[in-house]
């Protein structure tokens, strides 16, 4: 393909990363729909596989290692909903990355392992991302922004400077 100088070159060279941008979002929702799926299934085969095993202990590292595999299922299910909305709406939603951000640190803090109290600077970022993260969606909420201020269609070059 030729590109042709100027805007006209522009706009075509920015439609073809839009479509590239498109197609590699779809090739990897199908991927992340394939994965989800099978951890659901493996997930779902643990979950049984303690039921009938009645030497499982519901309250010890046991619990915390299947909430620490729900909340890593949820995590990528967020992903899953963060690429679908940008395909539906060519955006990203600022909001629903936030909420997959603070699910991720949630199961971060719900699955430390024991001993982690020796570890004060991982406590401190960790309560810094929590801070960080609920007020940037405490703002968007606020503000009362669900989306980025972006169009739907394909990026625009800048207008050219004149001399």
């Amino acid at each position: 393909m030729r590109w042709s100088r100027g805007k006209a070159g522009d706009e075509a060279f920015l439609h073809l990363v839009d479509r590239f941008e498109r197609q590699l979002a779809k090739v990897l929702s199908l991927i992340l729909c394939i994965v989800l799926l099978a951890a659901a299934v493996q997930f779902v085969g643990a979950v049984i596989q303690q039921f009938i095993d009645p030497n499982t202990g519901w309250l010890g590292d046991d619990l915390i290692r299947l909430l620490g595999d729900l909340l890593t299922l949820l995590i990528a299910l967020e992903v899953l909903q963060n690429v679908t909305a940008y395909l539906r709406h060519h955006v990203v939603q600022i909001e629903l990355v936030l909420i997959t951000a603070l699910t991720a640190v949630a199961r971060k803090v719900i699955v430390l392992p024991p001993g982690s109290e020796d570890k004060p600077m991982l406590l401190v970022g960790l309560g810094l991302a929590v801070l960080s993260l609920s007020g940037g969606y405490w703002l968007v909420r606020r503000a009362d922004i669900t989306t980025l201020n972006a169009s739907a269609t394909p990026a625009r070059a800048f207008p050219e400077q004149d001399p």
